[in-house]
């Protein structure tokens, strides 16, 4: 039997591509300006990339320039569908970093204190964001999202908390040597874990439903995405040492990299989130006890100086701050950030006082656990892709992990000059190479 060839692909139009260009180029230009500005004025660069997004997405260039808003971004699926890929790409890699940097001795030094707290402090906002997604107007409830799926989403985005922001705010603040800052650490972790898992069965019962079936096949495949974790731990630890066996850290980086995208291909062909896949694949990685971080850093900077502010850039572009001009939407957000902010305080203030901290130890904790960062907006991302938030819920809950990680530093620096310095924090500071509490630096 003759086969007839197929007509080759057509390449990208050159028009498409141009834009393209001008999408990635104007977007990381104006996330690179804007992120440095931000942390000049003492803010997370994060604030300063979502903002470039905004500028040019719907709430701004839209209505000061509509011409041009239309031509630089068309409402054309396949142009978009190539700044989503980058995006994504970059979120990706992101998460497995995160994933990498994980200190699971901290957590087991701390275990006990940590599990208490990390368990409150996602339980009880979790369950206030349950209750307020069954609350909410049925206007803000997309058609595509039923409502139990929308209230357990819900859950989720309030629960969580975000260990990149937290962990740079700590080393800013020069607090990582303090107990509490080892704490709100090792909490976080625990945290971001449940987290990411919780997410994957919500996601996966947005796109399958609700059904008693449907519930239980995610849990089945996230107990095999653990069960296969802890089998992965030696061949991948063997893997890393014999790519660190090449010259340069080019097989290295390439290595770290495919592990991610294939662990988050499978996930995502489990009916799991792509970016649980990710932070799975970094945890591993970290778990392996064999990865010379430092090898890695130009995958770090690559993704920390180009990929994720176009990210964020992107999810700026999503945002449209026209709608808080309605007063549901308006006083739905604040009510939003006011269960959000009370719910992880309360959680982590009750899992602080039953491990028999203070009050004020107990108030860092839930300022540090209370930022939701970098973790909130991609949670965001994922709940508009799946259809579970609508364009005016998806702003509200970036605008929380906005408010929520600038909220953090007052709060903790309120709290922490009201807590002693022990001996065990001043060995802890020497080690690091940093200020003690007394004036004095350690060598």
């Amino acid at each position: 039997m003759v086969t007839m060839p197929t007509a080759p692909i057509p390449p990208i139009p050159a028009h498409q591509l141009l834009l393209f260009l001008l999408q990635v180029g104007g977007l990381l230009l104006l996330a690179f300006v804007l992120g440095r500005l931000a942390r000049r004025v003492g803010l997370p660069p994060l604030v300063g990339e979502l903002c470039a997004g905004v500028l040019v997405g719907p709430s701004v260039l839209l209505h000061v320039a509509p011409a041009v808003s239309e031509w630089l971004l068309p409402r054309d699926p396949g142009q978009q569908y190539m700044l989503d890929a980058v995006g994504q790409f970059g979120v990706l890699l992101l998460i497995a970093l995160t994933g990498v940097h994980m200190d699971f001795g901290l957590v087991r030094r701390r275990g006990g204190d940590a599990l208490r707290i990390s368990v409150a402090g996602i339980a009880v906002p979790l369950a206030a964001g349950v209750g307020l997604g069954l609350a909410l107007p049925g206007s803000l409830v997309p058609d595509t999202a039923d409502r139990p799926t929308f209230a357990l989403f819900m859950g989720v985005a309030m629960g969580v908390s975000a260990i990149p922001v937290i962990a740079r705010t700590l080393m800013d603040m020069k607090l990582l040597h303090r107990n509490v800052g080892q704490l709100i650490l090792c909490a976080v972790m625990v945290d971001d874990i449940v987290g990411w898992m919780l997410l994957s069965v919500v996601a996966a019962m947005a796109t399958t439903g609700v059904g008693a079936g449907d519930v239980v096949l995610p849990i089945v495949w996230l107990t095999v995405v653990l069960l296969g974790a802890g089998l992965a731990r030696r061949p991948v630890a063997a893997l890393l040492r014999a790519a660190q066996r090449s010259p340069g850290n080019g097989t290295l980086v390439t290595v770290v990299v495919l592990m991610t995208l294939l662990a988050a291909a499978a996930t995502h062909a489990m009916g799991l989130e792509a970016v649980f896949g990710a932070f799975v694949a970094g945890i591993v990685i970290s778990r392996s006890d064999a990865l010379d971080r430092e090898r890695i850093a130009p995958l770090q900077t690559m993704v920390a100086a180009v990929l994720a502010p176009v990210f964020f850039a992107t999810a700026g572009l999503r945002m449209d701050l026209t709608a808080l001009a309605d007063p549901v939407v308006l006083l739905t957000g604040l009510g939003v950030l006011a269960v959000a902010v009370v719910g992880k305080f309360a959680g982590a203030y009750l899992g602080a006082r039953l491990s028999r901290l203070n009050h004020w130890e107990g108030l860092a904790l839930g300022a540090g656990m209370n930022a939701r960062g970098v973790i909130e907006v991609i949670i965001a991302m994922v709940g508009l892709r799946l259809g579970v938030l609508g364009p005016e819920m998806y702003t509200i809950i970036v605008l929380v992990a906005i408010a929520t990680s600038l909220m953090a530093p007052p709060i903790l620096r309120t709290a922490m000059s009201r807590i002693e310095h022990t001996a065990e924090e001043r060995l802890r500071a020497q080690a690091f190479g940093v200020d003690d509490g007394s004036g004095s630096r350690a060598v």
